[in-house]
């Protein structure tokens, strides 16, 4: 007989206090003390929402009941936990970080700038990304993670660094390792179709995959088999719905700075329509057309 199951007994995780509280004092400590000292720095607002956001998510996923009630009783849960830590709080972090941030901790023409270039280029970010994202199905590695707490964090670890990469030619703080506006399109449509094989695979699956959850007390009456399909459905319509509303908004993004350019009378190529602070450096140079009005200021990623 299967024991009772009890979500909502907390459960204090103090190695995740401690990750939250690192992530969050490294920020105000970059804010306060770094900024500060070089007179070009700044820090704007939206990147502190995006970065508060950001340490919101990681509490979230990482802490209790989320984290329990994925380890412990619903892989759905456990799917759900996932796609927070790898396609919702990345981004977020990304985009909080400032350039001369960035370029202050990692400098051009270190070693490590040297590897992050080769690991963030598109091929190789996404397939280690989706080469991991398969791993981590394996029914095998999945079964062992739930019983090993440490192997549960190393894989968690390894799928949040290998989802930064992945992230990195879309939003990532240095702008020679990011594509063009339809590169990322691109990119990120194919991220949203790798994804299709693991999911179909535990949507259409007959019997249950994973003995760990098949063995788990069942959590408000949801059976191994539904909670197997609805990981999966998570997996291709959660990730695929998300991953396409941002594709929609770079494609309007995209157009619109297309249309910005030709009304401004200036002839740019993609990179250049894409990558905006060289477009809002020519039409400052060229100055407003005969007819039209100076064109705003772009959304400032606080590069100084």
């Amino acid at each position: 007989m299967l024991a009772e199951a009890q979500p909502w007994v907390f459960q204090l995780h103090l190695e995740v206090w401690f990750l939250v509280a690192a992530f969050v004092g490294l920020g105000i400590y970059a804010s306060r003390r770094i900024a500060p000292q070089l007179s070009s720095a700044r820090i704007t607002r939206r990147q502190k929402i995006f970065f508060w956001s950001g340490a919101l998510v990681l509490w979230l996923a990482s802490d209790w009941p989320m984290h329990d009630i994925a380890e412990e009783y619903l892989y759905s849960v456990h799917m759900l936990q996932h796609m927070l830590l790898t396609f919702v709080f990345p981004p977020l972090v990304l985009l909080s970080v400032p350039t001369w941030l960035a370029r202050l901790v990692v400098s051009e023409g270190s070693g490590v700038y040297t590897w992050l270039k080769r690991f963030t280029h598109p091929v190789v970010a996404g397939l280690v990304f989706n080469g991991l994202t398969a791993l981590t199905h394996w029914a095998l590695v999945v079964n062992l993670a739930v019983e090993n707490g440490p192997l549960h964090y190393t894989i968690h670890l390894a799928m949040v660094i290998a989802a930064f990469l992945m992230w990195m030619p879309v939003c990532g703080p240095f702008e020679e390792m990011r594509i063009s506006l339809p590169g990322q399109m691109v990119y990120l449509f194919l991220m949203s179709i790798l994804p299709t094989i693991p999911a179909a695979w535990l949507t259409f699956a007959e019997n249950p995959l994973y003995s760990a959850y098949e063995e788990a007390p069942r959590l408000w009456n949801v059976t191994a088999a539904h909670d197997q399909q609805w990981a999966g459905l998570i997996m291709k319509l959660g990730g695929g719905m998300y991953l396409w509303a941002i594709i929609t908004y770079l494609f309007f993004v995209w157009a619109m700075r297309h249309e910005q350019a030709e009304r401004a009378g200036v002839v740019v190529g993609e990179r250049d329509v894409l990558t905006w602070d060289e477009v809002q450096e020519t039409f400052d140079r060229l100055g407003p057309g005969p007819s039209e009005p100076a064109v705003g200021s772009a959304p400032d990623r606080g590069d100084g």
